[in-house]
């Protein structure tokens, strides 16, 4: 396979966010305006790569691997793999300590995809004032999980603690690359190679995604619509919602065990005080990969608009 060649070379950098040494992907001149990109689950910073590749003016463009991806972190060693947890509220406040450190006294404009798009729109309610635009590519949020399921929800993950998650690995980067692909039926041979060198790491038995199995854990804690819609009422950004056309996010939702009338689902953003929403085609969950250049378009316009 051939390897995409970047046209924006990008800068690693390791900074200190609430004690975990958290790795960034950085793209365009430090004094240029600063656009935050963050990623969703087993996914990482350079993720973002395509895009940054399209946009056509000049961006600060901070991309973090988030707590437990890519070559950020764990939030504890790499042993005793029941007593690692990742919590919704942890990335808020990751997120938070960026925004500290890049950006304490401005606004940023704040791309959000999938895991990170809901991260992005409940930060930008309840850190309204440190918003200045977002654009949440298909971060829907999860079926809200009703009250009486709990006992259940609780008993499976004290279940799932007792019985450490791996992630598997891969003979060769093509092996990787193949299994991205797998996932995203879109992704070229190029890209895939390209994604394959960030998204895993080579130890003595092959290949393996960087990212903690922990993640695999059932969360605990259900869902709650009416919390994450307080928080997007709050919100004063503009909001631009990416859809991808050939999204697979409802069949996700179905396969949670009940099917979902999708434009019924989407009004839940009908609270967002300043909401606009765009369909892209020929494009599914991955649409910053399928779509770069569309997407670039979309993000460097909304950002105009403000």
């Amino acid at each position: 396979m051939n390897n995409y060649q970047p046209l924006k070379q990008h800068e690693s950098r390791f900074v200190d966010l609430r004690g975990l040494r958290t790795h960034l992907h950085c793209w365009g001149p430090e004094d240029a305006p600063l656009l935050v990109m963050v990623h969703g689950w087993m996914d990482v910073g350079a993720s973002y790569q395509f895009v940054v590749d399209a946009l056509k003016q000049d961006y600060r463009v901070i991309a973090p691997d988030w707590r437990g991806f890519g070559l950020s972190d764990w939030p504890v060693g790499q042993g005793a793999p029941g007593i690692r947890s990742y919590w919704f509220p942890d990335y808020l406040a990751d997120l938070d300590a960026l925004l500290d450190h890049f950006s304490p006294t401005q606004a940023v404009n704040l791309v959000g995809h999938s895991m990170g798009g809901n991260i992005a729109m409940m930060y930008a309610g309840v850190r309204p004032q440190r918003i200045r635009t977002v654009v949440n590519l298909e971060g829907f949020g999860m079926l809200d999980s009703p009250p009486e399921k709990a006992p259940t929800r609780y008993s499976n993950w004290l279940d799932e603690l007792k019985a450490p998650k791996e992630l598997r690995a891969y003979g060769s980067l093509e092996a990787v690359a193949r299994r991205l692909q797998k996932t995203n039926h879109r992704l070229s041979d190029e890209k895939a190679m390209y994604l394959a060198r960030y998204w895993s790491a080579v130890d003595n038995s092959g290949y393996r995604l960087l990212g903690d199995a922990a993640h695999k854990i059932m969360n605990p804690i259900g869902y709650r619509l009416a919390e994450a819609q307080a928080c997007w009422r709050n919100i004063t950004a503009p909001v631009l919602h990416v859809e991808a056309k050939q999204t697979e996010a409802g069949l996700w939702l179905s396969r949670a065990g009940q099917p979902v009338d999708f434009d019924a689902f989407r009004k839940r953003f009908d609270c967002v005080p300043n909401w606009k929403s765009v369909i892209v085609d020929n494009a599914g969950h991955m649409v910053h990969h399928d779509q770069p250049e569309i997407l670039a378009g979309l993000i460097e316009s909304h950002i105009a608009t403000e």
